[in-house]
């Protein structure tokens, strides 16, 4: 099914979810699902560290904290069991090639004539608007729960973004986001880019589509979209369950995945492409497994899904 991975670096903590102390309060209000935010933050400043990063995120270890740390921790033991080889994909690796590849994209469409507005839908503990130059004429907005968002302003009291940067401390399950965000400046009938990252395996199959009806609603024509989704046998698959009983565990299983994500987006008049880690445009030379081609059953597989609004 893979290939076995030399293990990175181990970070050097192990707390867990249910650490006590400074870093368990600082994450006290965040709920299971958005503290998976932490452990993307964890997994980025691990990368950071490496000599061989695909990128640089110099406020990733300050967003994990503690609680990132451990959840890391949780991740790398399953990924990495000291008595067996690797059978769940290397969130290590997997996680780097995600990120560089959502920075190239958004890079690229910021410089796009016309486009004018990022979105990130949820934010969680992205910090591509302080690590990342952007074109003057972007405004860069930042949807996510007020819990999260409060968060972060926290941890990153004085540190200045570098775009026009504005935050839309709001649910997206509320009934209104859209109206919160035009409040912040966003125009529906001008071109706009949104990142959708982190998010679709974690919510149910109804709630997929909401949000894609959703934001298609409010994206003018030639908009552009970016998401990560995973197939259905990723759901199920034996060879998955170390990671998936993890996920599990932290009270935020993954719900959803989708072997056409080409047509799941068509619906909603995207036309996009399905790109796989491992593809020559998403590895970077950092993906060891095999990847079989699509027509071939039995497979885990995620999909870096880009594309625009017809």
């Amino acid at each position: 099914m893979t290939t076995e991975a030399k293990s990175p670096e181990a970070d050097s903590t192990t707390a867990g979810p249910g650490t006590t102390g400074a870093g368990a309060a600082e994450g006290a209000e965040l709920n299971a699902v958005e503290r998976t935010a932490l452990l993307t933050a964890a997994l980025r400043a691990a990368e950071t560290r490496r000599t061989d990063r695909l990128y640089e995120d110099p406020y990733a270890a300050l967003l994990a904290g503690d609680i990132g740390t451990g959840l890391l921790a949780e991740v790398r033991a399953a990924t990495f069991p000291a008595a067996a080889p690797r059978t769940v994909p290397s969130t290590p690796d997997y996680n780097a090639i995600r990120t560089r590849f959502f920075d190239d994209y958004l890079q690229q469409a910021a410089r796009e004539p016309g486009m004018t507005q990022i979105v990130l839908a949820p934010a969680g503990m992205d910090s591509r608007a302080y690590r990342l130059d952007w074109p003057a004429h972007i405004r860069w907005f930042e949807v996510d729960r007020p819990s999260v968002l409060a968060y972060k302003a926290d941890r990153l009291a004085g540190v200045a973004a570098r775009t026009d940067h504005r935050t839309v401390p709001v649910d997206l399950t509320s009934p209104d986001w859209e109206q919160d965000l035009v409040a912040a400046g966003y125009d529906p009938a001008a071109p706009s880019t949104w990142l959708l990252e982190g998010l679709l395996y974690y919510i149910p199959e109804p709630d997929t589509h909401r949000i894609l009806e959703r934001v298609a609603a409010i994206s003018a024509p030639g908009s552009r979209i970016a998401a990560d989704i995973v197939n259905a046998d990723a759901l199920t698959l034996p060879q998955m369950r170390p990671l998936l009983d993890v996920f599990a565990g932290w009270n935020c299983p993954w719900l959803f995945g989708s072997d056409e994500p080409e047509a799941l987006f068509d619906r909603y008049g995207y036309t996009v492409h399905a790109a796989q880690p491992g593809d020559p445009e998403a590895d970077f030379g950092r993906w060891s497994d095999p990847v079989p081609p699509r027509s071939v059953p039995g497979h885990r597989r995620v999909f870096f899904v880009h594309g625009r609004r017809r």
